[in-house]
C-alpha cells in the first residue's frame, strides 16, 4: 500500500514515526536520531510532509522537512522520494536529502546546505 503512517527505521537506525495522513494526504511526527548521528545533542524532533495519493500512484512520492531541535544551532533538513513495494509486500523508502544550517551572513552561505 505504501501508506507513510506508522514507524520507519533507517539503515543508520534512526527512527521516523508518522501519524496518519489527512484527506489532504499531509501527515505529521517525529524524527529520532540513531547512534549513527554521533550528535548527542540531537532531540526527537517534529517532521511534517506529504505524499502522493496511494489510490491514484502505487508507489508514491513523498517529501518531509524535519526542523532539529538541538541546543545550540538551528537546523532544517528536507526529505524527498519514494516508496517502493518489492515482489514480497515488504515496503521500502528511498530518500535524497539536504541539510540547511544557519549561516552567520551571506559570505557563509555556501557551507550552510
Amino acid at each position: 500500500q505504501c501508506l507513510l503512517s506508522g514507524s520507519w527505521r533507517s539503515d543508520t537506525g534512526c527512527r521516523m514515526v508518522v501519524s496518519a495522513l489527512d484527506k489532504d494526504n499531509r501527515f505529521s511526527g517525529f524524527y529520532l536520531p540513531g547512534p549513527a548521528a554521533g550528535d548527542s545533542e540531537l532531540l526527537t524532533s517534529p517532521l511534517e510532509g506529504s505524499q502522493q495519493d496511494t489510490r491514484l500512484v502505487p508507489q508514491p512520492t513523498f517529501y518531509f522537512t524535519v526542523s532539529w531541535r538541538l541546543r545550540e544551532a538551528a537546523r532544517t533538513t528536507v526529505f524527498l522520494g519514494q516508496c517502493y513495494v518489492g515482489t514480497n509486500g515488504e515496503e521500502t523508502l528511498h530518500a535524497l536529502w539536504l541539510l540547511r544550517k544557519v549561516a552567520d551572513s551571506p559570505d557563509e552561505d555556501w557551507k550552510a546546505t
